[in-house]
């Protein structure tokens, strides 16, 4: 996606319903700019309805997210718009960055849709990875979110916002949203699009009784994810974040992938001129390999599900 084509972009990518009585499903993209994947998605998620014109119960809203920063191919411009969403940044109600202001009109799209009117409020984070991943979910053990997010398939991760704090995802939880973020894989893999897309309208079906056989692109456009790029669904936790501090000098060891393996004594990244070894045998997750970003990596272990 073009620069030129970046701009023309709404806040409100789409919404869509068929005015009968049923939940909200809220699903935000680009909340980092260098991840335009998931709005792509949207586009297209909301380009087939129109066309299909299909039944569905409540209504689904696509809300673009860091709309400055997707136009300029950056993951934020002042600081991360998903370390934003903090009750101190909420509640003082000023908007002293540019990723406060963007925060700021995103909640007022969502007050719009208030709870009493629906059903059940869903939401839907899409996200992509600067690293090769396999698709994976990341959920809050909030609510009733946990449960929710093993009704799909995918690897499945546990707790990153609660260690990371000022994610949107934490945020939508505690305002009362059953939901989860979805890593759909590395931020250019053409896969990443369908990953997302595949994830909308599977979502659409498990929230919104939308019946798969009523859109024209079906089934092609849930199998490849379903079928053919996400692994089984397996369960982990989060062991270890390594955090970096402004200044820091970090160079994270070629060739990680997200899921991958690693053993004790294993060399992971050098920062500062220091080497970072593994104590684990476990796998390491989100390894970063991009300019911008304060984790330098987790290590996470496989868990069986409640």
């Amino acid at each position: 996606m073009t620069i030129e084509e970046m701009e023309k972009i709404p806040r409100i990518i789409g919404k869509y319903t068929s005015n009968k009585k049923g939940p909200l499903l809220f699903v935000t993209a680009g909340i980092h700019g260098n991840e335009p994947s998931g709005v792509k998605a949207l586009q297209k998620v909301f380009e087939e309805l129109q066309k299909s014109k299909p039944e569905i119960d409540g209504i689904i809203i696509g809300v673009a997210g860091n709309k400055e920063a997707l136009n300029h191919n950056k993951r934020y411009i002042d600081e991360d718009l998903n370390r934003t969403w903090t009750e101190e940044n909420i509640g003082k109600g000023k908007k002293e960055t540019h990723e406060q202001k963007e925060m700021h009109e995103i909640i007022e799209v969502l007050q719009q849709y208030p709870e009493k009117d629906f059903t059940k409020p869903y939401f839907l984070d899409c996200h992509t990875t600067s690293s090769a991943s396999l698709p994976y979910i990341s959920v809050q053990e909030v609510n009733d979110n946990d449960s929710w997010a093993h009704h799909f398939p995918t690897y499945i991760i546990r707790g990153f916002s609660d260690i990371v704090y000022g994610c949107i995802d934490h945020y939508l939880s505690r305002t009362g949203l059953t939901g989860f973020v979805f890593e759909a894989g590395q931020h250019t893999d053409k896969a990443s699009i369908e990953n997302h897309e595949g994830m909308i309208w599977l979502a659409l079906k498990e929230a919104c009784k939308l019946d798969l056989n009523k859109i024209s692109c079906y089934p092609e456009c849930v199998k490849k994810f379903s079928e053919i790029n996400a692994p089984d669904q397996k369960t982990f936790e989060i062991l270890h974040r390594h955090g970096l501090n402004e200044g820091d000098k970090f160079k994270m060891e070629p060739g990680f992938e997200n899921f991958q393996k690693i053993k004790k004594g294993q060399l992971l990244a050098i920062q500062n001129g220091e080497e970072i070894k593994s104590t684990w045998n476990a796998f390491v997750f989100m390894p970063l390999y991009q300019a911008q970003g304060n984790d330098g990596f987790f290590v996470v272990q496989e868990v069986k599900p409640v």
